[in-house]
């Protein structure tokens, strides 16, 4: 398994190349933009790009899926059903990159394979409806939204609950093991970093959620 982080568009959102090099068969995670760029990245690995998988649907994570859809007709999208209307008309902010006819629903529990790579999709509501994070082999959690390196995503825009994020934390931070986070934003991190150190995921701890 390789990772590599690639910072798109605006805000700066990390969107990963995850790579099976034995298999030679690659995935984008949440292409926030400049989707030309990232089908170049994903050539250059030698690999051939066989999804896009959505941790959610704000525009700062779906924006380059045009390009790459084009560039890649009938590629995979995987998206969680609560947010699809979110990531095509763009909801509460402004830009919406309209419908996917290659769209997948993914949910609680589903597995996603990629060539050897197991990645299972644990929901993780909070920062929007159908905020997922995904775990790679137990190894790896692509956390979107909802876990930063000593933060958490927001919870005041449409569809946001503080609740629902505490108990989110709580969530991950109760997965066994010192797993690596790869969040939307910002650096990784790990596990047991954030248990230590992350206030949001503490207090969620504390309060047993």
């Amino acid at each position: 398994m390789k990772i590599q982080a690639f910072p798109v568009g605006v805000i700066g959102t990390n969107c990963y190349l995850l790579t099976d090099e034995s298999a030679k068969v690659c995935a984008l995670i949440d292409p926030g933009d400049n989707g030309r760029f990232l089908v170049e990245q994903a050539k250059a690995s030698g690999c051939e790009l066989s999804m896009l998988l959505l941790t959610h649907g704000h525009f700062d994570h779906v924006t380059g899926i045009p390009e790459i859809l084009e560039a890649c007709p009938g590629l995979p999208v995987y998206i969680h059903e609560r947010d699809y209307d979110e990531a095509v008309s763009g909801g509460g902010f402004s830009q919406g990159i309209g419908p996917i006819d290659s769209v997948r629903y993914y949910k609680e529990g589903d597995t996603v394979a990629l060539g050897s790579l197991s990645i299972t999709v644990l929901e993780t509501p909070g920062h929007t409806p159908g905020s997922v994070t995904l775990s790679v082999n137990g190894e790896a959690l692509f956390t979107g939204d909802t876990l930063f390196a000593g933060s958490c995503g927001r919870t005041d825009f449409p569809g946001g609950d503080y609740n629902q994020m505490l108990a989110s934390l709580a969530r991950l931070g109760r997965l066994p093991g010192d797993l690596k986070v790869y969040p939307g934003h910002e650096e990784s991190s790990t596990l047991d970093r954030e248990r230590a150190v992350n206030y949001y995921m503490k207090e969620a701890l504390t309060r047993g959620l």
